[in-house]
């Protein structure tokens, strides 16, 4: 017994960084840090500033001029704003529970060594990772035979299951949930879908969350879906919305010469940097605010399938 603990003390020794490989650590971390840092307190001072002030000092951390006419800017379009914000959550909200329950189910299926046509399905979840079908493909299939187009399912249906998060379902219910649990559970009666809801979903916290945050991610920032499938405005998501905006912040600016004086003077004044940098915090913030809540489960989930001592 003493014997393996001077031999485990002896690997410890290995296993311990020195203070000065630690000091290199923590300055490396901090570098990383603050590369992901800094760009946002940019952009944030960005949108605090003055047009004047940008174009005459550029860029800084701390605004030259404070100037909140940007987000006034924004606030003016705020019915529209408020529709979108709407349009937005309700997609991310039922696309996100949707995306996880089809990915979760499909995962769990292949998952099983049991059954018959795991390997083709296996197959036609891998094929898609490496071969893409396209955008014309894509978009006759979703707009013409599914009608997807002008609805709000255009914006949930074509993101709602990916290949890859299918395999990270997989891997996960293959590498945690033994087969003795499920066979107990069959044994005792319990049917396929009794035991996936009520045995397999709430052991599988971590990748569940995972998945949620993946899928929240995309649907929140997506808007190229708004722009291939909608035309009818009011079905516009937030971030096709502002984009919307800031193309007609350009157009105006672009355009300023050949308009009435009205709209001249109204192009010279609007803010045009400080707005567009606003747009990116309205669309950052909220995601911002929600990710400490399922970083726990997001960090147990990257872990799927390493190898653990």
């Amino acid at each position: 017994m003493a014997t393996r603990t001077v031999y485990e003390s002896g690997l410890d020794r290995f296993n311990r960084p020195s203070k000065g490989v630690n000091i290199i650590f923590n300055l490396i971390f901090i570098l990383l840090a603050l590369i992901c840092v800094v760009p946002i307190l940019v952009v944030l001072s960005i949108s605090l500033s003055s047009e004047e002030s940008i174009r005459q000092t550029g860029y800084h951390i701390l605004p030259a001029a404070l100037s909140g006419e940007a987000y006034s800017y924004i606030a003016k379009q705020g019915t529209m704003i408020l529709r979108a914000l709407g349009v937005s959550l309700f997609v991310t909200i039922i696309g996100t529970v949707l995306g996880v329950l089809l990915t979760a189910s499909m995962g769990y299926v292949i998952s099983r060594p049991n059954y018959k046509l795991k390997g083709l399905l296996t197959w036609i979840v891998f094929i898609p990772m490496v071969f893409n079908g396209g955008l014309v493909s894509s978009y006759y299939i979703n707009a013409n035979l599914l009608g997807l187009k002008d609805t709000i399912w255009a914006l949930i249906l074509p993101l709602a299951v990916s290949s890859f998060n299918v395999i990270i379902c997989k891997t996960f219910f293959k590498s945690t949930i033994p087969d003795g649990l499920i066979e107990s559970a069959e044994i005792d009666g319990a049917s396929q879908l009794r035991i996936f809801f009520s045995i397999v979903l709430p052991i599988s916290l971590p990748v569940l969350a995972t998945i949620g945050l993946f899928l929240c991610f995309g649907y929140w920032n997506d808007w190229f879906q708004s722009m291939l499938y909608i035309n009818n405005q009011d079905l516009y998501s937030l971030q096709a919305l502002l984009n919307n905006l800031m193309s007609n912040v350009d157009a105006l600016a672009k355009n300023a010469a050949s308009m009435g004086v009205s709209y001249a003077l109204l192009a010279a004044t609007m803010p045009k940097e400080s707005a567009r940098m606003a747009v990116a915090i309205v669309i950052v913030l909220p995601v911002a605010f929600a990710y400490p809540f399922f970083q726990r489960y997001f960090i147990s989930g990257l872990t799927v399938g390493a190898v653990k001592g």
